[in-house]
């Protein structure tokens, strides 16, 4: 295979996942304009682990999950809220809504674009528009990788990383220095997202 061969596998690797991205995202309701007058709270809970309970029992039916996931929104306040132009209905987010439950891989290095699909369906592209963030349990100390899903700023909706999708993700993983200081990161999409500082990896 040639070099120009290679570069356009690559490139065709790249659309195929923007464009799943942009399949996953069509049909989904435009629930950041809705307004509606009548607000209230139902017994809904997202577990940490992304499995959606009402009224103590967990909702077996993934169709059923994927239409409330449809009209999900958080508010500024970091509130959720199942949202319809009549209706919003508050319920209770134990971490993320979402877990990713895969990841996808084009390309090399800092050329890379990885792509992660949610247990609803979601597709997010790892870069400028989809940034991951990483955070250290205080309790356990253990990461806690993030991608951003849809939504933006404080409204912004985010999955969680399932571990054996973070640990793909670290083996992608090299150091890179960013103002001066050397830390262990991941690219995608021509952005290197920093997990943790080299200095502290064991």
């Amino acid at each position: 295979m040639s070099d120009v061969t290679a570069k356009e596998a690559v490139e065709n690797a790249v659309k195929g996942l923007k464009e799943a991205e942009l399949a996953s995202r069509s049909g989904l309701p435009p629930v950041d304009t809705w307004e509606p007058k009548h607000k209230h709270s139902i017994d809904m809970r997202i577990a940490r682990d992304g499995g959606w309970h009402y009224q103590g029992s967990e909702i077996k039916r993934d169709r059923l999950v994927k239409l409330f996931a449809s009209i999900l929104r958080r508010d500024a306040d970091g509130s959720y809220h199942l949202v319809t132009p009549v209706e919003q209905a508050g319920i209770e987010v134990e971490d993320v809504p979402f877990i990713a439950v895969s990841m996808e891989r084009a390309g090399e290095g800092r050329d890379q674009v990885l792509a992660f699909t949610t247990n609803v369906g979601d597709v997010a592209v790892a870069g400028e528009e989809h940034g991951l963030r990483f955070e250290i349990d205080p309790q356990t100390e253990e990461p806690s990788p993030y991608v951003h899903v849809r939504g933006d700023g404080a409204r912004a909706l985010e999955a969680r990383l399932a571990r054996p999708v973070f640990y793909e993700l670290v083996e992608l993983g090299e150091t890179h220095d960013v103002d001066g200081e050397s830390w262990f990161g991941v690219w995608s999409g021509g952005v290197f997202f920093r997990m943790q500082r080299a200095a502290e990896l064991g």
